[in-house]
């Protein structure tokens, strides 16, 4: 009966070491993870920058901060305390984005604003949303979002839009309400 008990504590023993074994190598991997990795690359204050295509100003991009993230595997910069940006059409003709925060997305060329986002075109018709994305390839602006869509002639509420860059083909999507605007 003893060599019994003697074999069931010996593999008691045993089976606990492994475990305690292999979780002890996963933690020291864990660990001896670089710690830097999590880390941002660079932080920058008040920044403004400019983008060109083909010579060409294309945009200008604004914020009191950004949080580089490109040492990760899907790289992107954070702008946590807001940004403004201006997009200018081939005309020059400028089109404002404000948000309380946004995200740059290195690998898809996304721009994801959030919080309080208005958009103001050059023709000031004016765009309110919680979330727009800005398709920089494309240049294409769009959400799923609930908006708010204001015109010369209509106020115009519904559950997503979509747009290009110069609002020459712009829809509000399911539309919910639209209130015509007399001057």
């Amino acid at each position: 009966m003893n060599f019994f008990k003697n074999i069931i504590k010996s593999t008691v023993i045993l089976v606990l070491g492994v475990v305690l074994f292999s979780c002890e190598k996963r933690l020291n991997k864990i660990q001896n993870k670089s710690k830097v990795s999590y880390l941002p690359v660079s932080i920058a204050e008040n920044i403004n920058t400019r983008h060109t295509d083909s010579g060409r100003l294309t945009s200008i991009l604004e914020s009191p901060k950004m949080i580089n993230f490109s040492n990760r595997k899907f790289p992107y910069y954070q702008f946590p305390d807001g940004i403004d940006l201006t997009l200018l059409d081939d005309s020059n003709q400028e089109s404002v984005v404000i948000a309380n925060s946004a995200v740059i997305y290195n690998n898809t060329d996304l721009i994801d604003l959030r919080g309080n986002v208005v958009l103001t075109t050059a023709t000031n018709d004016t765009l309110f949303t919680d979330q727009l994305y800005y398709d920089q390839k494309k240049e294409w602006l769009f959400t799923d979002f609930p908006v708010k869509f204001r015109t010369k002639d209509y106020l115009t509420n519904g559950n997503g839009f979509d747009a290009n860059q110069d609002f020459t083909n712009a829809q509000v999507l399911e539309v919910t309400g639209r209130i015509y605007i007399e001057e």
